[in-house]
C-alpha cells in the first residue's frame, strides 16, 4: 500500500433517515428493510471513496451502536435507552449463541461494492464488561464482572473468524476502557489499575491470539466522541499503559492525538517497532475542520519518532460513537477529504 494510507477510525455520522431505519420508525418488512439500508450503505461508501480515503467502512450504519453489536451475535441481553435517546444494552442472562457472522455479513455486502480494503470493527471483551454489566441487573446471569468479560471471548473470537473468511482486510477491537487507564482520576477509581489494564490486555488477547490471514487492531479511545458532547475530557499522557499496551498481540494501533492532553508523541519510541499507527490527527469536534495543512503538521511531529511507512491517518475517533453525536455528515465529509489532501501532501514530502 502506499505511504501514509486514510482511513476512517469506523462509524461515519448516521443521517435522520438512517437512524429511524435502524430504530424501526416505522417497521419494514425485511426485504425493504434491507433494500433501504443497502442503498444508504452504498452513499456512506461513495462518500468515503470520493474523500479519496485507502480504507473505509459501511459507517458502521447497520448498527443501534457500537458496544450493543454484540447483542446481535448472542442472546443474553436487554436493551435500555439513555435519557438523550441512546441506545444502552445491558446483560441479563447468560451468553449463548443468536446470529454469528452479523458483522461478517457487513463486510460480505461491502466486498460488491467497492475494491478498496475494507476494515470492520469489534467492541473489545473489557470494554462490553465495563458498559454492559450492572451489579444489580447482571449478576444473576453474572456475579462477576470478569466472568461475562470472559464469555464474550468466544463470541467474539467466532466473529473474527468470520470476518476474516469474509475478506476484511482489517478488524478493529474498540477499546475506550483500556485507554482511560492513561487518566490519573480514572486509575484512582480502581484498586489495582494496572491489574484491572492487564486484563483488558490478556481479552483481546485471547480473542485474537493464533488468528491470522487478516491485519488486526486495537483502536485506543480517549473517549473523543464524549469530549466532542462536552461530557468530559480525560487527562494523562500514553506512558501509564505503554507496558500494556506492548504485550497486544496486534498488528496495529490506533491513537488520538489532536487534543492536547494527549501528550508528547515521544511515547512513540518506547512502543514495540512492529506496531503500525493509525495517527489520530483529525479533530472530530463539530464545527473544527481542520486544514490539509494542519493534519499534515501533526503528522510530521509523528515523523520524528517514527518511519513514514509506519503510519496511517485517520480521525482521532470515529465520526458517531453515540447516536447522540452532533458533528454533520457534510462536515465529516470534508474532514475526511482534507485528511486524504495531506495524505498527498504527505507523499510529496517523502516520494
Amino acid at each position: 500500500m502506499k505511504l501514509f494510507p486514510s482511513s476512517v477510525v469506523g462509524s461515519l455520522p448516521r443521517p435522520a433517515f438512517v437512524l429511524d431505519l435502524i430504530n424501526d420508525r416505522p417497521p419494514l418488512p425485511g426485504e425493504e428493510y434491507e433494500r433501504r439500508l443497502q442503498a444508504a450503505v452504498r452513499y456512506a461508501v461513495a462518500l468515503q471513496e470520493h474523500a479519496g480515503l485507502d480504507v473505509l467502512t459501511d459507517g458502521e450504519w447497520r448498527r443501534k451502536s457500537y458496544i450493543g453489536v454484540i447483542a446481535e451475535l448472542a442472546h443474553g441481553f436487554e436493551l435500555c435507552t439513555l435519557p438523550d435517546g441512546r441506545p444502552f444494552t445491558l446483560v441479563v442472562d447468560k451468553l449463548a449463541p443468536k446470529s454469528p457472522g452479523f458483522i461478517a455479513r457487513e463486510v460480505a455486502f461491502l466486498k460488491t461494492i467497492t475494491k478498496r480494503l475494507i476494515k470492520s470493527t469489534l467492541p473489545s471483551p473489557a470494554l462490553l464488561g465495563e458498559r454492559m454489566w450492572h451489579a444489580d441487573k447482571s449478576a444473576e446471569a453474572y456475579p462477576k464482572r470478569e466472568d461475562f468479560v470472559r464469555d464474550c471471548v468466544p463470541v467474539l473470537r467466532r466473529e473474527l473468524e468470520l470476518i476474516r473468511d469474509t475478506g476484511a482486510g482489517i478488524v478493529q477491537l474498540d477499546d475506550p476502557h483500556l485507554c482511560l487507564f492513561v487518566d490519573p482520576a480514572v486509575r484512582a477509581q480502581y484498586a489495582d489499575p494496572d491489574a484491572a489494564a492487564a486484563f483488558a490486555v490478556e481479552m483481546v488477547n485471547d480473542v485474537v491470539s493464533g488468528i491470522a490471514g487478516i491485519k488486526i487492531a486495537v483502536h485506543l479511545c480517549r473517549r473523543a466522541g464524549a469530549r466532542a458532547r462536552g461530557e468530559s475530557y480525560h487527562e494523562g499522557g500514553y506512558g501509564p499503559i505503554i507496558p500494556h499496551l506492548n504485550r497486544l498481540k496486534v498488528h496495529h494501533l490506533t491513537m488520538e492525538f489532536t487534543a492536547p492532553q494527549a501528550g508528547d508523541m515521544a511515547v512513540f519510541r518506547d512502543l514495540r517497532k512492529d506496531f503500525e499507527i493509525g495517527l489520530g490527527c483529525v479533530d472530530i469536534t463539530p464545527g473544527r475542520v481542520d486544514s490539509p495543512e494542519t493534519i499534515a503538521g501533526r503528522v510530521r511531529q509523528a515523523l520524528k519518532h517514527l518511519a513514514p511507512e509506519r503510519i496511517s491517518l485517520n480521525p482521532d475517533c470515529g465520526f458517531a460513537p453515540g447516536s447522540g453525536a452532533a458533528v454533520g455528515l457534510d462536515e465529516a465529509y470534508r474532514k475526511l477529504c482534507n485528511q486524504s489532501a495531506a495524505a498527498q501532501i504527505l507523499r510529496a514530502d517523502c516520494p
